[in-house]
């Protein structure tokens, strides 16, 4: 009987991933309207892509690196590692630098946050296809849900709780996002919400640690940190042009 999990199903539910977030991003921008203009979206769009490709490359890179080591040459190789925290990361970073450098000053990423917990879903799809030959399946496990990947071992079948948590997340962004909310806090909530997500879950990851956690919850740490940060500057700075008397 043929193997449910082989590596060819990675590529096709990302490409899935990609599409079916663009669908619904498309679809809430035509709802909800845009608070940027067509030229300056298109080139954020443009930023996250370049930045979300370098973070998820070089997390990707340092994920591994307290085992095998820091190959530069890997950079760029089809066959390097990517990580969808670091693509956030470097995403949101590109976007900041890249609005900085136009002048905007408005919150512009609520649009994204719901295509971003669909498409992530859909590509975890892929990563639970894929089985042995992608590294996002769990430590072993007892529970009865465990699933064998290939290697004859019963493992968390974490690509699927991600799944479950997704859903859950955009449900409730969704919900969010029908009611009145200051612009950006749709995204900062799915930001802080997933790597929050991905701190837990890597624990039950068999990752190479650093102080006790991977390289991967280390960036989630400091990802949470930059969004409380952003979210107390944010506030600090309402509450000065906020006029006397309110």
């Amino acid at each position: 009987m043929p193997s449910l999990f082989h590596p060819e199903w990675h590529p096709l539910f990302e490409a899935l991933g990609y599409i079916a977030g663009y669908l619904v991003f498309r679809h809430l921008r035509h709802r909800l309207g845009d608070p940027l203009p067509e030229d300056r979206r298109w080139i954020l769009i443009a930023a996250t892509a370049v930045g979300a490709l370098v973070g998820s490359r070089l997390l990707g890179l340092l994920e591994q690196a307290p085992q095998a080591g820091f190959h530069w040459d890997e950079f760029l190789t089809p066959g390097g590692g990517k990580t969808i925290v670091g693509g956030l990361l470097g995403g949101w970073l590109a976007v900041e630098i890249a609005k900085r450098l136009l002048g905007i000053r408005a919150r512009s990423g609520d649009l994204f946050a719901l295509p971003l917990c669909v498409g992530i879903a859909v590509g975890r799809i892929g990563c639970f296809l894929a089985g042995m030959a992608d590294d996002t399946y769990g430590t072993p496990t007892s529970l009865p849900w465990g699933v064998d990947f290939g290697d004859g071992t019963p493992r968390h079948p974490t690509q699927l709780y991600e799944l479950l948590f997704l859903s859950a997340l955009g449900f409730m962004l969704w919900r969010a996002g029908n009611r009145p909310h200051p612009p950006g806090r749709i995204f900062r909530v799915f930001l802080a919400f997933y790597l929050a997500w991905r701190i837990f879950i890597d624990f039950i990851k068999p990752q190479p640690l650093v102080h006790g956690l991977n390289m991967i919850q280390w960036a989630c740490v400091v990802g949470l940190t930059a969004v409380a940060a952003g979210e107390w500057h944010g506030r600090g700075e309402a509450q000065r042009v906020q006029p006397v008397g309110q």
